[in-house]
């Protein structure tokens, strides 16, 4: 209107209840909705350019240890960094727990990422979870859905590569990493009135489910959360179990290997051997990925041939059987996941196992419930249990059969 020379001049209308009120509040919400969505896309526009040409997307929440070079688009280390790596290392070296680790933050007097001195549990989970600080930053994790944020699934996330300068942790580390947070997780009393010695360990053998501990009428009671609708569809029919019965017939189980430390030394070392594949399984999936970049090239390969008339009928056929190939091999890789988080799973710490063996030759009488706790850990306790048939125990245990079966604990 400016550019054909038109006058505007700006009112303010009375808005009322009247059939012109009506249409001018119409008009306004229209028009500022649209241009909500004209802002909306031209963000987005502008954050898949980011994305596309390798750079993090603005917008984004300021990264602990990081600053945000807004012209690289990439983050910058500082000296918070070095706070990162200390913490990471009191996890994998000490085994603490993360509120532990706020404690000796806030003892060190170190400020905290939002200010101040007081470190909370929550936030350093999701500095200790965030894959960034291995390496690997990712775009489209998130995305809005009306006024809620919610995460998209792993499809959707793009890698994107060198978005960082520096890395506070090698992938092995955030890996191990993960490991003891899961561990911490599974062990954590949380606020538990009552003790529940195989809270973590305990596991259904019907749906794989675990048991969680649960009060009935003031006693410990072990419940499968199959049963619990919201975590699975179909309601789970184990039978819940006493907590006290069965963590004293389960410790008198290990209490057994325990008391014959010579067996359970003599036998660590060929358990070993034939449980740690994690070397091999991991150049496996290495071997995997080269294939699968050197598939790409060749499928690029083909599309030059066709450009260049090549016959039809040779490149599709070459292309049909790269795509099998890639099929298998990416259902290779899920398979070699797996087993290599069993391997992960199964690896045995001899140096711990040696220490408990000493401290059981000397006082196993005296073990009470964290000295238990830290024995199940050790020893890669596991019992699956249905509550109709006698539980079975499963562990890092030097006796002829990797199942034991024990009596029923009514």
């Amino acid at each position: 209107m400016e550019r054909s020379g038109v006058e505007l001049t700006l009112v303010t209308e009375s808005l009322d209840n009247s059939d012109l009120g009506i249409l001018i509040t119409h008009i306004k919400g229209y028009a500022a909705k649209l241009e909500a969505e004209k802002i909306k896309e031209r963000t987005m526009r502008g954050k898949r350019e980011r994305i596309k040409n390798g750079k993090l997307p603005t917008g984004r929440g300021i990264l602990y240890g990081y600053d945000y070079d807004r012209e690289r688009g990439i983050n910058v280390a500082n000296s918070d960094l070095d706070t990162v790596k200390m913490i990471g290392h009191w996890l994998i070296e000490e085994g603490i727990f993360l509120n532990e680790a706020c404690r000796r933050l806030m003892e060190k007097q170190i400020p905290a990422p939002k200010g101040g001195y007081r470190w909370s549990r929550g936030t350093l989970g999701r500095i200790m979870r965030n894959s960034a600080y291995a390496g690997k930053s990712y775009a489209g994790k998130t995305k809005m859905e009306g006024k809620k944020r919610v995460s998209c699934s792993e499809v959707d996330h793009v890698l994107i590569p060198d978005a960082v300068d520096r890395s506070a942790f090698t992938w092995e580390e955030w890996e191990l990493i993960q490991r003891q947070l899961d561990r911490n997780r599974e062990l954590s009393p949380r606020n538990q009135k009552l003790n529940y010695l195989l809270s973590g360990r305990l596991f259904c053998k019907l749906c794989g489910r675990k048991y969680y501990g649960v009060p009935v009428h003031g006693k410990p009671y072990y419940r499968c959360s199959g049963r619990i609708r919201l975590l699975s569809d179909k309601h789970c029919t184990s039978k819940p179990i006493n907590a006290s019965k069965l963590d004293e017939a389960v410790w008198a189980e290990v209490a057994k290997v325990l008391e014959k430390p010579r067996t359970i030394l003599a036998g660590l070392q060929q358990l070993e051997d034939g449980m740690n594949q994690e070397s091999f399984l991991e150049e496996e999936l290495d071997r995997i990925a080269k294939r699968l970049k050197a598939l790409d090239k060749e499928q690029e390969q083909l599309l030059q041939w066709a450009l260049k008339g090549f016959p039809e009928d040779t490149v599709v056929k070459e292309n049909e059987k790269i795509n099998r190939e890639r099929a298998e091999l990416q259902r290779a890789i899920q398979e070699t996941k797996k087993k290599l988080e069993q391997a992960k799973d199964n690896h045995i710490d001899v140096d711990k196992i040696e220490d408990l063996c000493e401290i059981a030759s000397h006082n196993l009488a005296g073990f009470g419930y964290t000295e238990k706790k830290v024995a199940f850990e050790t020893l890669k306790i596991k019992v699956w249990i249905d509550g109709n048939t006698p539980p079975m125990l499963q562990g890092v245990l030097p006796v002829p059969s990797e199942v034991c079966a024990m009596s029923q604990p009514s």
